[in-house]
């Protein structure tokens, strides 16, 4: 019985192994299952984000070629396209723009109870502030082009009157969804709205073109009547008053204010499509809570300097302008004065500009402040766009350079141009070096700021443990000490040991001539100064070129070396640029004042 039950036993471990191997072997190959099917997720997770996304940036670009193609064969003034074939498409735009907005409206509106994750550095609320402004101003624009079309309805196209209708619905009900939409991080119906949020970036980038190129034909008409007066010929200048009279008194006076408004419709329309942009990056993006901006108070202590030289940059610069204006239009003696008055200008500007900013980044090189890498959309935009639009200006300015270096005439502006395009050039560069790096650095916080809130072990008070009394504010266990440890204390002081209770943060003993608030920092104040300071510079250089102030339309130097319409097409191209990068900096600087 004994070998019967060894054979037993033995048989017993042999199946005991056998089915541990087997159990080993199938646990092994779920696990190998398990990591082919993390490494499948990992490959193909992120592919119908990025698929919506390729898909929608396709039918967006492809919106902005067809309007594209629709303006330039407007700009060639031919029979078969005219604006009223642009104007009808667009329309249907922002139609559709509408229908997209409201639909989005109401279904947020049902998910009220559900909780929806908000990108905090999306926008500011000055920003959208100042759209708001913006928006205002271009519904002015659209009440005066609903009088136009009222005067001369008898002999132009409907479109005329539904378009600024449409416009102003739309900028209206477009303002409602940056207040209280733009930072809004949508989970749901990804691929749907990915395409609607697109659809609205290009229609206001196709807005935006739409009166870059009005505004840019309004100006090209006006310079070649000045060429005109000065006995250039074979110039044709375009009419586009319609071929009737008006039934109204105000006709005139509509279409001659309507570019004098251009500007902040061109501004709105370019900045509303970058706010829009970055609601469309966010689209299915994990937020993280833990890096959730704080507020920033806006402190104006030792605030005078910067403010003081900004408003007389801006009061030369509207001084400047009216001169230049009334001068240019008079004999070529006045126009030449007018021209190097204004380069005197800018040569005066830009260089205090470009000292200020050097300025600037050599304070940050001085302090050692760790750069802020964490993921931001929209502050990656603002990069972009700053170093984008600066092509226009440095691509006008090397012009400037080969025109003055090649030419065989001296006017007397010849020099000062070119130092002015120069300057031009560095100024850019240094002004985008102290934005960016503004923008990257890490903020100080409260606590970093205070060494002895940062050795205290316990900090009870959600404000500072030097404010008034505790009482009702912390826990009273943890503001008396144990009166056991008070009298071992005294004792033990008696007799002349050195035993100490734990000290409450209240009771840290500070350094003589410390105050209760926060030191003053001269650093700070410097670049808060710097930041305001070039903030209103750009203001001012933003005001010239859009008011009428372009001398590189009337200095010739640059027309004679590239020929009227190259030189022409240059300059479609980089003043719009030119003037959305200032506006951007000016943002992007009132930005750089709250966080320094």
């Amino acid at each position: 019985m004994s070998p019967t039950m060894v054979e037993h036993n033995g048989l017993d471990i042999m199946c005991l192994n056998k089915y541990c191997h087997s159990s080993s072997s199938s646990s092994s190959s779920e696990q190998d299952k398990k990591i082919f099917s993390k490494l499948k997720s990992s490959l193909s997770g992120d592919y119908p984000r990025k698929n919506g996304e390729f898909l929608s940036g396709q039918y967006g670009t492809n919106l902005l070629l067809i309007g594209a193609a629709l303006m330039l064969a407007i700009a060639h003034h031919g029979p078969s396209v005219k604006e009223e074939h642009l104007l009808s498409f667009v329309t249907c735009l922002m139609i559709l723009q509408l229908i997209w907005m409201m639909w989005y409206i109401l279904v947020r509106d049902r998910q009220k109870n559900t909780r929806t994750e908000k990108d905090v550095h999306a926008t500011t609320c000055w920003i959208r502030g100042g759209l708001t402004l913006l928006a205002l101003l271009s519904l002015i624009m659209d009440a005066f082009r609903i009088g136009y079309y009222v005067g001369y309805q008898s002999c132009v196209s409907a479109v005329l009157g539904v378009y600024p209708v449409i416009h102003a619905t739309h900028t209206i009900a477009q303002v409602h969804f940056l207040w209280f939409h733009i930072k809004d991080v949508i989970k749901s119906f990804e691929t749907f709205e990915r395409f609607g949020v697109i659809h609205a970036v290009f229609t206001n980038l196709l807005l935006w073109c739409n009166g870059v190129m009005s505004e840019a034909e309004h100006f090209l008409n006006n310079h070649k009547r000045r060429l005109s007066a000065l006995g250039y010929g074979n110039l044709t200048i375009v009419h586009s008053e319609p071929h009737c009279n008006c039934t109204t008194s105000t006709c005139s006076m509509f279409s001659s204010s309507l570019y004098y408004l251009y500007p902040f419709n061109i501004e709105y329309h370019i900045f509303v499509s970058a706010m829009l942009f970055v609601m469309w990056k966010n689209i299915g993006r994990t937020i993280d809570l833990s890096m959730t901006r704080k507020r920033l108070a806006t402190k104006t202590q030792g605030l005078t300097l910067g403010p003081i030289l900004g408003l007389i940059a801006l009061a030369s610069t509207i001084g400047i302008l009216v001169v230049y204006i009334t001068h240019v239009e008079q004999s070529l003696p006045m126009r030449q004065s007018a021209i190097s008055m204004f380069y005197i200008y800018g040569i005066v500007m830009l260089v205090i500009m470009c000292s200020t900013g050097a300025s600037g980044l050599l304070i940050y090189r001085v302090d050692h402040m760790p750069l802020d890498t964490t993921k931001n959309p929209s502050r990656q935009l603002d990069t972009e766009l700053l170093f984008g639009s600066s092509i226009g200006s440095w691509l006008m300015s090397w012009c400037s350079v080969v025109a003055v270096l090649g030419t065989n005439s001296s006017p007397p502006y010849r020099w000062t141009n070119l130092v002015y395009s120069l300057l031009i050039v560095l100024e850019k560069y240094i002004q985008n070096l102290f934005i960016i790096e503004s923008l990257y650095r890490q903020q100080e916080d409260r606590e970093r700021e205070d060494p002895e809130l940062l050795a205290s072990p316990e900090i009870f008070s959600v404000t500072s443990s030097l404010a008034p009394p505790y009482n009702g504010i912390i826990n009273r266990a943890y503001e008396t000490p144990d009166r056991s440890c008070v009298t071992m204390e005294n004792e033990q002081e008696g007799s002349g040991q050195v035993y100490r209770c734990p000290r409450k943060p209240s009771e840290v003993p500070l350094p003589v001539g410390n105050k209760v608030g926060e030191p003053t920092n001269i650093k700070r104040q410097i670049l808060k100064n710097i930041a305001v300071f070039l903030l209103m510079c750009n203001i001012s250089l933003w005001i010239l070129p859009a008011f009428g102030c372009r001398p590189q339309y009337d200095n010739g130097l640059e027309q004679e070396t590239f020929g009227f319409s190259m030189w022409t097409t240059v300059l479609n191209f980089a003043i719009p640029l030119n003037l959305f990068y200032r506006m951007h900096s000016v943002a992007s600087l009132f930005e750089v004042f709250r966080r320094v």
